[in-house]
């Protein structure tokens, strides 16, 4: 009877490893034989490609982080816990067992510019008030320096619907609630698509999706300009490209496992 269930085992195992290596293969370009794929397909609306063109190119390879997290290989790690140094005029003296307090800066602004990217932050407010609702735990992440997904305290206590955590600032709340509570860590999984402009002319609006501890929470949500306090949005600058910004709001606000991919969405 073992016997038997160890040689049903090892032909499992046999099988998983002999699917692999058909799909490592069946993945892999042979040379010498031809592209998989056709050139008599019909072609996809708004594309030079035909369905499952053989001669269109493959995505390029990214090793994915180890843990879910964690950076991709072609992410800019913008703070792991000690560097400071993709940041303007921050010093290691902001740094607190691995996470930046915010407090302790003028606010972050990264040297590099961005366009279209993807963005993950880890963040936690202060476990006690450090100020009334307006203030505990308000921080916020500016993408292009002008566009706010907001950052405060938005479990023990909150404030209008447009200002709280995983807002857009002052345009429009969060789908959902999934704050952690005062002190935890939280995390934002972001895409920001930036404005397009002809000239001085808005041909795009700035676009962004927002996952707040794995919930999603903003959908291809349209900004409508510069998010300001009391006062109406409005696209005040054409730029394409331009920094990430974090909020220094008098509030002892930590961050930690920051990192960015620019996004190319320029038809493959």
């Amino acid at each position: 009877m073992r016997n038997r269930h160890w040689k049903s085992s090892v032909s499992r195992i046999l099988v998983v490893l002999l699917v692999g290596v058909a799909c490592t293969v069946c993945a892999t370009t042979v040379p010498g034989q031809e592209k998989p794929g056709y050139d008599d397909t019909p072609m996809l609306p708004e594309s030079q490609w035909r369905v499952h063109d053989r001669n269109r190119p493959q995505p390029p390879t990214v090793e994915p982080g180890l843990e879910p997290g964690t950076p991709p290989a072609d992410a800019i790690v913008l703070f792991d816990g000690r560097d400071v140094s993709e940041w303007e005029d921050v010093t290691s003296d902001a740094v607190e067992d691995g996470a930046i307090n915010v407090v302790k800066t003028k606010g972050l602004t990264t040297k590099k510019e961005f366009g279209d990217c993807q963005l993950h932050i880890e963040w936690a407010t202060p476990a006690e008030a450090d100020g009334n609702a307006m203030n505990w735990g308000n921080s916020g992440v500016f993408f292009h320096g002008l566009y706010e997904l907001q950052i405060i305290e938005s479990k023990a206590c909150q404030i209008y619907a447009d200002g709280i955590a995983g807002a857009i600032y002052g345009q429009f709340p969060p789908l959902v609630n999934p704050s952690r509570g005062p002190g935890e860590w939280q995390t934002f999984d972001a895409v920001f698509l930036a404005p397009r402009f002809d000239g001085e002319k808005l041909v795009e609006p700035a676009r962004m999706t927002v996952f707040w501890n794995g919930v999603l929470v903003q959908y291809h949500q349209k900004i409508l300009g510069a998010t300001q306090h009391k006062m109406f949005p409005e696209y005040r600058s054409n730029q394409s490209t331009g920094p990430l910004v974090i909020q220094q709001h008098h509030s002892a606000v930590r961050l930690r496992n920051i990192w960015i991919r620019p996004i190319d969405l320029t038809e493959k």
